[in-house]
């Protein structure tokens, strides 16, 4: 698992930060990728890195403020002449299903592959063998949303000695081994796998969280995430202008994930007010609170190792 950060700026673009876009890959889990908003100019940012739009097979929207939306029309139809011929699926809040179909509709674009349009509510969004995604409501001006991205356990390492020293040795058996339950070897003797693998592999938690005020009744949907992914649109003198505009501070996100045991928080959606002359004064304030924080840039990198 590794995050691009496509757009890391809040309101309108900058020359240093594009306005909000996050690909999540899941290449080796999945060959897929989930990208989180899609601000204007979001495929002109991925031309910049190598990610494929045709790989890109779930999208989620976190609110329907324009920096987080203005670039999904553009994509969409994009993804039709790259190659991309699966289901896309997009999902967010109420009126997105309306702002996609009328955007197509009125500008004629015919997309070469099929589109689910989901709106979402509290709890559970999406599931499939791998990964439960589920939602949360925050507070901002309009709905806006967090979403809580959980690996599914997954089976420990098999325990080749103990095979061994059963008489069992390497080869494509030990593969069937770790895919079954159970199987029968030449001899009619039945392996279970359960005596013969280790501890399961706690899955990885990420959570991305859209634009909100701070408040820690948000405390048990992010607690525990290996990576936090919080806006600071403002610095913490601009305490009082971030609630009056739905918004957070860089020391208010520290906070949240000191207070709900975080590995990692990374700080995004940071105000065109601020240059970079000013970026590290907004991550000494946050490490003053949290040390393991990160401050993201267009292009920046995270990778979210295995537990």
């Amino acid at each position: 698992m590794e995050l691009h950060f496509l757009g890391t700026g809040s309101g309108v673009p900058s020359k240093d930060r594009n306005v909000s876009a996050l690909a999540l890959t899941l290449l080796q889990e999945q060959n897929s990728i989930w990208l989180f908003d899609c601000g204007e100019a979001t495929q002109h940012q991925i031309l910049n890195t190598s990610l494929k739009p045709r790989k890109i097979n779930r999208i989620f929207i976190t609110h329907l403020h324009g920096d987080h939306i203005f670039g999904l029309p553009g994509l969409l139809s994009s993804r039709s002449f790259q190659g991309g011929d699966d289901l896309l699926t997009v999902y967010g809040p109420n009126g997105i299903k309306e702002y996609i179909e009328t955007s197509l509709k009125i500008s004629g674009t015919h997309l070469k592959y099929p589109l689910s349009i989901v709106e979402i509510t509290d709890g559970h969004v999406v599931e499939d063998k791998q990964f439960t995604v589920t939602a949360k409501k925050l507070e901002h001006g309009i709905d806006s949303y967090g979403y809580r991205i959980t690996e599914k356990d997954r089976p420990g390492e098999l325990l080749a000695d103990k095979l061994q020293a059963a008489g069992i040795m390497p080869g494509p058996i030990y593969q069937e081994i770790k895919e079954n339950e159970k199987i029968s070897i030449a001899d009619g003797k039945v392996i279970l796998r359960e005596d013969f693998i280790g501890p399961d592999k706690k899955g990885r938690v990420l959570t991305i969280l859209g634009d909100t005020r701070s408040s820690h009744q948000f405390a048990s949907f992010v607690k525990d995430s290996d990576v936090l992914i919080h806006e600071a649109t403002f610095d913490q003198s601009m305490a009082e202008m971030a609630h009056q505009y739905h918004h957070s501070t860089t020391v208010q996100a520290a906070s949240l994930a000191k207070n709900s045991q975080v590995k990692k928080l990374v700080l995004t959606h940071v105000s065109s007010r601020y240059q970079k002359e000013d970026y590290k004064k907004l991550l000494d304030e946050a490490r003053g609170i949290f040390p393991d924080t990160e401050l993201a840039n267009d292009f920046s990198k995270v990778v979210i190792n295995s537990n």
